[in-house]
């Protein structure tokens, strides 16, 4: 990148992703990696549900293509997650992924910690559960969860709605990003083909990705839409680069019913629930930052030939 960070405001994050899931997750971390802001202590893959019987082997594939296609393999460590659910409320699912977020936490390097989920909590539930002592190091970014106040069916609630409830009503500092506010990221298949299938192996790779998704057949349903998409895991990361200051509301954490919908409680903690997130900010941050990347591998090239 041309210009640098000062050490003092730089952050460590640790990225949660499913990316096998669908096709967003892969720009979210490829922003984050792109983002000089961040110290990437690791990716943890994710499980999403039961669609298969190895989702979360799935993400790590995924995710382990992305390293490979950037050529950060050996930069940033790779980790999985939980490979399901968890059973019930206290107990943990014991991972690399849950193991890593309690170690990072408990360490004493002078970096914030903050843990981005990109999809289920289980890997942070679980952590907690394993180590309790971790609440008050970290703050995780959660994308995820209904319309407030009443909620909604939203997928990564969806694929552990307990593990939801633990971080919940846990002490840990929590953003959420529900559903109405994550889809306001919203860009065409057009924008996408000038803005970042030029940019190199993983610009092409990104653009391609979500270009197949959207011609997977569908059974009849009317998503994906065909010409556009919603990068909805994609404030996870511009929340960090600037965090919204007005433009969230600090409310008590409810209860999620089994149906996803919210039960207000009176003696519910209080966590930041974003309203609205600046889609131009956030997307053109990441198209910058492909720009740039691609210029630098171009002219590593040069000079290595």
């Amino acid at each position: 990148m041309p210009f640098g960070i000062a050490d003092n405001k730089r952050i460590r994050v640790i990225i949660n992703t499913d990316p096998a899931n669908e096709a967003d997750d892969q720009y979210a971390i490829v922003h984050a990696l792109l983002t000089p802001r961040f110290h990437i202590a690791g990716i943890i893959a994710a499980h999403f549900g039961t669609r298969t019987a190895t989702t979360m082997e799935e993400s790590y594939a995924e995710a382990s293509k992305l390293l490979k296609l950037m050529e950060m393999e050996d930069a940033v460590p790779l980790y999985r997650g939980a490979p399901h659910a968890l059973k019930d409320a206290s107990t943990p699912v014991v991972s690399e992924g849950a193991e890593l977020i309690v170690r990072e936490a408990l360490n004493d390097d002078p970096l914030p910690l903050y843990v981005i989920f990109l999809g289920p909590l289980t890997d942070l539930a679980s952590a907690y559960l394993m180590e309790p002592r971790i609440a008050d190091r970290l703050t995780a970014v959660w994308i995820g969860g209904g319309t407030y106040p009443h909620g909604a069916e939203e997928f990564n609630l969806q694929n552990d709605i307990k593990a939801a409830n633990t971080v919940f009503q846990s002490p840990i500092p929590l953003w959420q990003v529900p559903k109405n506010v994550y889809s306001m990221i919203r860009v065409s298949l057009a924008e996408l083909a000038v803005r970042v299938r030029p940019y190199g192996e993983i610009g092409r790779y990104l653009y391609e990705q979500l270009v197949e998704f959207n011609l997977l057949p569908r059974h009849g349903a009317r998503w994906p839409k065909g010409e556009m998409w919603m990068l909805g895991d994609s404030p996870a990361v511009s929340l960090l680069i600037d965090d919204h200051t007005f433009e969230y509301d600090l409310r008590k954490a409810p209860y999620i019913r089994e149906d996803m919908s919210y039960e207000d409680r009176e003696d519910g903690r209080i966590i930041r629930v974003y309203r609205y997130v600046d889609s131009r900010f956030t997307l053109e941050d990441m198209y910058a930052k492909l720009v740039l990347f691609h210029a630098y591998n171009e002219e590593k090239g040069r000079t290595s030939s």
